[in-house]
């Protein structure tokens, strides 16, 4: 479960506003909330189980259509780990 952090600075009677803005900024880093926020930036949603099988259903498909057509002659089998020479 996620929690909300509510970061709340009030000025001061004798506080300009780059000081207020230094102690919200600190109070921040201190509750690490940028760390957290940035570390999600980024990140992948995991796959559907219905996204995986499809995925899987269409990767078989496309196999057995290619052993089809390299049976029949009509496409040269390459091996995956063949080494191209120049």
């Amino acid at each position: 479960m996620q929690s909300m952090v509510n970061i709340e600075v009030e000025k001061g009677p004798n506080e300009n506003n780059l000081g207020v803005l230094r102690r919200f900024t600190k109070r921040v880093q201190a509750a690490g909330i940028l760390p957290r926020v940035r570390s999600k930036r980024y990140s992948e949603r995991h796959k559907s189980e219905n996204v995986k099988r499809a995925k899987t259903l269409e990767y078989l498909k496309k196999k057995e259509v290619t052993a089809e057509l390299v049976k029949q002659g009509k496409i040269v089998e390459v091996s995956k780990f063949a080494r191209k020479r120049r």
